[in-house]
């Protein structure tokens, strides 16, 4: 079976060790395209102001990608998505809280260990995707307002107890996975920020400075603005 190769959207250096990325079209949405090893790639530049109440501070961005049309993935759009990719600590979370309630894993032996670990993982995907099928039904939902504890609870109701279903009748599971999340929505997620540290390795010794950094995360308006270069510069 042949697998169409997946887009990428990946962070880029600015600076002195950046990819030389020079423009060769410069597009609609502020992006350009650019030669990267011989694959034509676009490359977003992007100025991000993140004002919260304490304080206001200013980064840049090079995002790049193979998503190459802008109408498709405005720059703009991307930029804000990026900023969320801190979300993959909220995938951890389920896998190891959700879905495993805290426990550890039974195997004992690697063997089974590996068995549990693609158990846990496809049953993840499963739900995932039956999220992911409702967002795309609701179009004017954000899929952030999807609880995953709802699909799991409504995942072991049908599976496990059979709610609401009877003797040769057809169960329509991400059928009802999706009824129920849209009868649980979860608030809109506000966009939040933290300030950005070295982790320290455990010591029973104070370390310098700790306690004057603010480990708080706080609720934070973006403002994005894009960088387009001369393509003949």
């Amino acid at each position: 079976m042949f697998t169409a190769p997946a887009d990428f959207l990946i962070r880029a250096k600015t600076g002195n060790g950046a990819m030389s990325l020079p423009a060769r079209k410069r597009l609609s949405d502020g992006s350009y395209l650019a030669s990267a090893k011989g694959t034509t790639v676009r490359v977003i530049d992007a100025q991000i102001h993140v004002t919260t109440e304490t304080e206001t501070r200013t980064g840049t961005y090079r995002l790049i990608t193979t998503l190459l049309d802008p109408g498709e993935a405005p720059a703009r759009e991307l930029v804000q998505l990026y900023h969320e990719r801190w979300e993959i600590e909220t995938a951890y979370g389920e896998l190891k809280s959700t879905i495993l309630g805290g426990r550890v894993l039974r195997g004992k032996h690697p063997a089974a260990i590996t068995q549990e670990v693609w158990a846990l993982l496809c049953a993840y995907q499963i739900l995932r995707i039956a999220i992911s099928d409702t967002a795309l039904a609701r179009p004017g939902v954000d899929p952030d307002r999807l609880s995953f504890t709802t699909a799991l609870r409504a995942a072991r109701d049908q599976l496990i107890q059979a709610a609401g279903t009877i003797t040769e009748t057809t169960i329509d599971l991400v059928g009802r996975i999706g009824a129920a999340l849209l009868d649980d929505l979860m608030p809109a997620r506000r966009t939040r920020t933290r300030q950005r540290v070295i982790k320290r390795a455990i010591s029973k010794y104070r370390a310098k400075g700790r306690d004057s950094i603010d480990r708080r995360t706080y609720p934070a308006t973006l403002r994005t603005r894009i960088l387009t270069p001369d393509p003949d510069g």
